[in-house]
């Protein structure tokens, strides 16, 4: 799979462009609703995808390789599906042919996020939240 196909496979779900943070004793990883300051938040989309890591430097890029260390992608990322051996969704976009269906289907992080730009540091406790497990 070449970059454009691998790029192609995101479902614009956004939930990878939150805010995560991690229990200093446990290593476990916790969610929040904050969005990445770069995320439209109503299309979860960035808005600078292709400069990203200049505005974000701990911006992720995901691969084929390296997958396997994002285990707290939501079940229903269509890379984690895809390295587990699963097929996409029906309401997957390259399945739908719509990109909204991300959206329909309530996978989507738009209507529920915050922006880390609204939110002060100290305040980013406040903004915990525990997703489907979908």
């Amino acid at each position: 799979m070449d970059d454009q196909e691998w790029e192609s496979l995101c479902d614009g779900c956004g939930k990878c462009c939150l805010i995560k943070l991690e229990d200093e004793d446990s290593g476990e990883i916790i969610h929040t609703n904050l969005a990445c300051k770069l995320l439209d938040l109503k299309t979860c989309q960035c808005s600078n995808y292709p400069e990203r890591i200049k505005f974000v430097p701990d911006c992720i890029k995901m691969t084929q390789d390296n997958i396997h260390q994002y285990s707290w992608l939501p079940k229903s990322c269509a890379y984690r599906r895809l390295e587990a051996g699963k097929s996409l969704p029906d309401w997957h976009p390259l399945i739908s042919h719509n990109p909204m269906s991300v959206i329909h289907a309530g996978i989507s992080a738009v209507g529920k996020i915050v922006s880390e730009a609204d939110v002060e540091e100290e305040d980013v406790v406040d903004y915990i939240v525990e997703w489907p497990k979908s």
